[in-house]
């Protein structure tokens, strides 16, 4: 099965709540993973909670992105 994003909800700081296609549901902090150029933007927390779901991942308005899988590995089943 291929892992697609079905929910995404920002809690804080740089934390999603993210419903997965498996009916799994994890919190995935970001602050760490957000490196290089195209993240440079989601430092910005006001940019950071402005997402939307675009295929099967999150997404924002400047392309950045992160691949599902890679979201699904760094997430833990609670919030911290």
């Amino acid at each position: 099965m291929f892992l697609e994003i079905t929910k995404a909800r920002y809690i804080r700081n740089f934390t999603i709540e993210l419903t997965f296609n498996n009916g799994e549901t994890k919190y995935a902090d970001l602050q760490n993973s957000l490196n290089g150029e195209a993240f440079e933007p989601l430092k910005n927390p006001d940019y950071f909670k402005n997402f939307k779901i675009n295929f099967n991942t999150i997404e924002w308005d400047n392309g950045a992105d992160f691949a599902p899988e890679y979201l699904y590995q760094i997430s833990k089943t609670n919030i911290e």
